[in-house]
């Protein structure tokens, strides 16, 4: 989509604000804004990922098998 459009700046308060044609809309309610050189780049903020989605990128973990017969058993808990 290499569509061109004029937007119009306004001022909200103290910031500039730009509005945004229905044809550009990005889904959610929060952007992120970054400059790069002259241009500025609004992109759809991303949604937060769980831990677990995070970690699920690195696929399954496997554990090495430890050899604990060297330790002593544990001790009952006094309850």
């Amino acid at each position: 989509m290499n569509e061109i459009k004029t937007a119009s700046l306004f001022r909200n308060g103290r910031n500039q604000a730009v509005r945004i044609p229905v044809e550009f809309e990005m889904p959610g309610t929060e952007v992120t804004i970054r400059k790069e050189g002259d241009k500025l780049v609004i992109e759809p903020k991303a949604a937060p990922r769980s831990f677990l989605d995070i970690i699920a990128k690195y696929g399954p973990v496997d554990f090495p098998d430890i050899d604990d017969s060297d330790l002593l058993p544990l001790d009952e808990p006094e309850l």
